[in-house]
């Protein structure tokens, strides 16, 4: 897997990323979105890029206050989860996948994209995680939708949606996100958000403005310091700011990623 822009560089050439959102754990920095109807509900993509700055936490980036839930989070233990929740019929995980790969690099920006699809035909193709253009593979649970009339609700309706934080206000996430884009109604390849330097090999982001986003897809660039949470797409889907302040946003992005000390190994 090729990690994003090693530290104290920068991509040259193609598409550039000037900003990103820094959250800090122990203030609770979240953003929150009064979700709406009229959405899908077998098929969304969600992509962003994270630069870690806390390791063996469990962290949420994104959840949504449901008894249903869709939520994706860092782990303890350093690996992720993908969970998608049902309480009906009867309350179970249509998808929970718990990777095996450890995501131990503070100093490094991983692209991360969810793409998930209940209606294809191939089951190990419903719900796929992409860590900087490479499927993760490899799992200690692997639960996936069982049929293709299987839906979700949590992205159709009014529960608010976070980002950073689970709904019960506890695991924030400490570090940096930027270009978060979320894809309501597709299923789409990281080919969709990034792609290979020519003369680095390095995975890197490319302009998403282009997108169909659809009814409840927002693209959050973090692009004005008075309003961190405001959706570019056009929807106007614009998170409200909870902690955030003008001094959040950053110019440690993708593109240009600052130095950073690795504590794994240290002594």
């Amino acid at each position: 897997m090729s990690i994003i822009i090693p530290a104290n560089s920068a991509v040259a050439g193609g598409y550039d990323v000037e900003n990103s959102c820094r959250f800090n754990s122990a203030s609770s920095d979240n953003l929150t979105l009064s979700g709406s109807s009229g959405g899908s509900t077998t098929k969304f993509t969600r992509s962003f890029w994270l630069k870690k700055s806390t390791l063996t936490v469990q962290q949420y980036l994104m959840d949504n206050s449901s008894e249903s839930q869709i939520f994706f989070k860092l782990n303890a233990n350093d690996t992720v989860t993908l969970g998608i929740y049902e309480s009906s019929p009867s309350p179970a995980y249509t998808t929970e996948l718990i990777s095996t790969q450890l995501l131990r690099d503070p100093s490094a920006w991983y692209n991360f994209v969810i793409a998930v699809d209940y209606t294809n035909a191939t089951k190990a193709y419903r719900a796929r995680i992409y860590i900087n253009n490479s499927e993760v593979t490899s799992f200690s649970t692997e639960t996936r939708p069982g049929n293709t009339s299987t839906t979700f609700n949590t992205f159709n309706s009014s529960k608010t949606h976070y980002i950073s934080g689970e709904s019960g206000g506890s695991h924030m996430f400490g570090g940096y996100l930027a270009e978060v884009v979320h894809i309501d109604g597709q299923q789409l390849a990281p080919t969709s958000f990034g792609e290979f330097d020519e003369d680095s090999g390095i995975w890197k982001p490319i302009d998403v403005s282009g997108l169909t986003f659809g009814n409840n897809g927002f693209y959050l660039d973090y692009g004005d310091s008075s309003a961190l949470g405001d959706d570019v797409s056009g929807n106007g889907n614009d998170f409200t700011v909870n902690n955030l302040t003008a001094i959040d946003q950053t110019t440690d992005t993708c593109t240009n990623n600052f130095a950073t000390a690795n504590s794994v190994g240290s002594q």
